[in-house]
């Protein structure tokens, strides 16, 4: 950048001063010292918090995608012909069927509260990279293994090895009442994806597990989208909306973590105000020193 010869002589007063003039001097290298740490500490802060929130986003739509379709009932029957109407839509990467429902867990005595996740092959080999202990390879239709989180883990103090009992509280009816249904599954393998509730809750079996175990027979809870672009998954898939309309209901990222990111941004901004603010009274000490000229 060129400066003017206005700037420069500005400047040569300040940087070069005089006999008798060090004070000007001082005042001058403590208005750029303070300009240079406000501006530092603006950019920084913000940095950070759009980098956190770039890592915030990652993990959580790498794990439930950008958006979900789920029916109007709880249950998507024909969930095969929407999931070809889904994969057909422009813009859309990924769909994929999804189990998702919240139940109990017991081990040693322990009891916790679980969020069972039924996910095709191909989905769960994409938690290898956080897996944390034991093998994903064992998770196949029928074979009875699961995947817990790490903080559900230690809960419960189950390692890959150990067989834990999910229950499931709507189970078969007898005589006596609706008796609870129990299964007992083999941790095959521990995951930690980096946030707390997930970690606590989520325990991963293939589809046609969970299916078994929450007698819905082929039916599924919902279909997993993910797009180009997350930014813009609202308007990638306006128009399915459009056809699914009546029979489902399409919730994207934003809105389902609304309370949580509409946070971030008013921390953002605050953060913003304060930052600004130590920069204004920067400026004010240059312009101070400007009137002492």
């Amino acid at each position: 950048m060129i400066l003017s010869p206005f700037e420069w002589t500005i400047a040569k007063r300040y940087m070069l001063p005089g006999r008798g003039e060090a004070f000007i001097a001082l005042v001058a290298g403590i208005s750029l010292v303070a300009v240079m740490l406000g501006v530092a500490a603006l950019v920084i802060v913000m940095s950070v918090m759009n980098g956190f929130r770039a890592e915030l986003l990652d993990k959580i739509v790498g794990l439930n995608g950008h958006a979900i379709i789920q029916a109007y009932g709880g249950r998507l029957d024909n969930w095969q012909s929407v999931l070809k109407e889904v994969k057909a839509t422009p813009g859309v990467v990924r769909a994929s069927p999804l189990i998702e429902q919240p139940l109990l867990t017991s081990f040693n005595g322990r009891v916790e509260a679980i969020l069972v996740r039924g996910n095709t092959l191909e989905d769960i080999r994409r938690l290898e990279p956080q897996r944390k202990d034991g093998s994903l390879a064992a998770l196949r239709p029928g074979a009875g293994n699961v995947a817990i989180g790490a903080r559900l883990a230690e809960n419960l103090g189950a390692r890959v090895g150990d067989t834990i009992t999910i229950i499931n509280p709507q189970g078969r009816s007898t005589p006596f009442g609706t008796v609870p249904r129990q299964i007992g599954y083999h941790v095959s393998a521990i995951f930690e994806i980096g946030i707390y509730d997930y970690d606590q809750a989520f325990v991963v079996m293939p589809m046609k597990d969970a299916q078994t175990l929450l007698l819905t027979g082929d039916s599924i809870g919902m279909i997993e989208v993910k797009t180009t672009d997350p930014d813009t998954v609202g308007e990638a898939l306006a128009p399915l909306g459009r056809k699914l309309a009546g029979q489902a209901v399409i919730s994207d990222w934003k809105t389902i973590n609304a309370s949580l990111f509409e946070a971030l941004a008013v921390e953002r901004v605050a953060m913003f105000v304060v930052l600004s603010i130590i920069v204004l009274v920067a400026v004010f000490n240059i312009l101070s020193s400007l009137i002492m000229l």
